[in-house]
């Protein structure tokens, strides 16, 4: 690929990416094919995820929202029931929302791929091992997640400070894909299961008589998800569009404002990304 080439493969992923700047939240998507990269070779991406809550989580998000903004007291100040101390664990541990998506891989070997992400919410590094069968491919992976927020994109709730969640977790993906002759096609599918803690040291305290200080209210909660995912890649030599959707069933459990609270729902994560392999 020449000089202009690449600059314009360049251009491509800075323009995907720049409308979702803004946000912070969205899952984690795979994004890769069952088959390992070759020895040494590198393919970078960049692209969008997005996360949705469905189902109970997303009424619980709803209604902690409402809350918020109405400044409603039916069972207190925002954040001192339960009502709203899940939808407080939802915006934390699911993160629902819109955001950049880029990563690098590289073959080192042997059928193994290393890789590092960056998805608005969360950094994640992975290794997995992969085997070739003729057109097919299996792999097994194992990633380290590390989540956080930066700037976050609207619907905040009242006294949680997303600006300071921290976190870590694990995942393991197995996938199962077949490529065309040529890699002009590319399908992957498989389980994917893990495990994520977050919390938040301070969040924000809104005074009614004053602007908001810090009160040292605290959010901690452990998120465990099983799912699957589903992608397909199309593209030429060097340069390939990919598309991924992924669901999974989320268990969260966790303490808000010395609220004991558990949420359980689906998340769906759909997913884009531009390929450039060198």
């Amino acid at each position: 690929m020449g000089v202009g080439g690449r600059r314009s493969v360049t251009i491509a992923l800075v323009a995907l990416s720049s409308a979702a700047l803004a946000g912070c939240g969205a899952g984690a998507p795979l994004l890769h094919p069952a088959r390992a990269l070759p020895l040494g070779e590198i393919r970078a991406a960049g692209g969008l995820s997005g996360q949705i809550a469905v189902g109970s989580a997303a009424e619980d998000l709803r209604d902690a929202r409402e809350q918020s903004a109405s400044r409603a007291q039916p069972q207190g100040d925002p954040g001192t029931n339960p009502s709203y101390a899940k939808g407080a664990l939802v915006a934390a541990a699911m993160g629902p929302g819109l955001a950049p998506y880029f990563s690098g891989r590289v073959g080192i070997g042997g059928g193994g791929e290393g890789g590092i992400t960056y998805t608005g919410r969360s950094a994640r590094l992975d290794l997995r091992k992969a085997f070739d069968d003729g057109a097919w491919s299996y792999s097994v992976g194992a990633g380290v997640t590390v989540p956080f927020y930066g700037r976050h994109q609207g619907g905040t709730l009242s006294n949680v400070n997303l600006d300071n969640l921290r976190g870590y977790g694990a995942d393991i993906p197995l996938l199962v894909g077949w490529e065309s002759s040529g890699g002009i096609y590319k399908i992957w599918a498989g389980p994917r299961a893990g495990w994520e803690h977050v919390s938040i040291e301070n969040l924000t305290s809104e005074r009614k008589d004053g602007p908001p200080n810090t009160s040292g209210k605290a959010l901690s909660a452990d998120r465990f998800y099983a799912g699957a995912v589903l992608g397909l890649a199309v593209g030429f030599r060097h340069v390939h569009v990919a598309l991924e959707l992924s669901g999974a069933y989320n268990h969260i459990n966790g303490q808000y404002n010395d609220n004991n609270v558990t949420v359980t729902g689906v998340a769906l994560t759909p997913s884009s990304a531009l390929w450039w392999t060198f």
